[in-house]
């Protein structure tokens, strides 16, 4: 059984049982109803999909609570918010093979990359697609290694260089960007992906991350509702290539390892007159698709 103590945390130890391998993927950007519709089957052999809520509307604040341990969440009635945290924080119990992580394990830090390096020993690895998630970035702490990829849409080169070590655990949080805008994959030539242009105001080229917002180009006809669908078609063919890449994760990944799959936010493919993520308060930015569970 394994033991933990910690004094304020940082000199904890662990001795006994052999923890799990972790692997936390995020499709980045890709909406509840896109993923249901590319009907993944390799993906849906970890557990039971369900559809989830996220903290946040822009890839980097939903990775930092995804980082501090907050899954997206349920949105339950009729419960304490407290009582739902302890809940939800519980079940890393199960992800990493151990009996006694609780929220309390992780403060005052509440990082879970450093709560995994330091008191349970793991080897903590990141790959990232987005810029906004760049090493320079204050997401990069406990962490062995961090990189942002050359790609922004080729989750296989990630899967083709993680390495796991059995002497230790390993942690991988791997950002994929297949699903995030312009939703490309990557044999697909760059001259033929969809470009965003002439829009007024609300649409920015954040480092290559782009952004969403209200519909307002009069003139332009590059957003009319056909286009708008085509790109959310897109999302879902990303979605069904995705499948095929998570089959050469299962295969790579030791048989002690625990993945979780969700989408750090939704995207806006024309309803209501917007288009992306980020600044907008609609539904389907924030309703995604989460499954986990342990290989065997």
């Amino acid at each position: 059984m394994l033991t933990v103590s910690a004094d304020q945390f940082g000199s904890a130890t662990s001795v006994g049982a052999k923890h799990n391998n972790y692997v936390l993927v995020v499709f980045d950007s890709c909406r509840w109803d896109s993923f249901v519709r590319g009907r993944p089957k390799t993906i849906r052999k970890l557990g039971r999909l369900e559809r989830r809520w996220s903290y946040a509307s822009w890839t980097a604040p939903s990775h930092y609570n995804l980082l501090m341990g907050l899954m997206p969440h349920a949105s339950p009635k009729h419960v304490f918010a407290s009582e739902y945290y302890k809940r939800d924080f519980l079940k890393f119990n199960e992800r990493l093979g151990t009996s006694d992580f609780e929220f309390k394990s992780l403060v005052p830090r509440l990082y879970l990359p450093v709560f995994l390096q330091e008191c349970l020993g793991y080897r903590t690895h990141a790959m990232v697609s987005l810029p906004v998630l760049n090493p320079k970035t204050p997401i990069n702490q406990g962490f062995d290694s961090f990189r942002l990829m050359p790609k922004h849409n080729d989750m296989r080169a990630m899967v083709r260089e993680m390495r796991f070590e059995g002497d230790r655990p390993t942690f991988y949080l791997l950002n994929v960007g297949e699903t995030h805008y312009p939703y490309a994959l990557p044999d697909e030539p760059e001259d033929e992906w969809p470009r965003i242009h002439g829009v007024h105001g609300v649409f920015k080229h954040l480092d290559d991350h782009v952004v969403g917002g209200k519909l307002v180009g009069r003139k332009e006809k590059f957003f009319n509702q056909s286009k708008l669908d085509e790109l959310r078609m897109r999302q879902v063919r990303a979605v069904k290539y995705l499948d095929t890449v998570v089959e050469e994760l299962f295969d790579t990944v030791p048989k002690n390892t625990y993945i979780t799959i969700l989408s750090d936010h939704g995207e806006l493919f024309g309803e209501e007159g917007y288009f992306g993520h980020g600044p907008i308060q609609h539904e389907k930015v924030f309703e995604v698709p989460f499954i986990e569970g342990k290989l065997r």
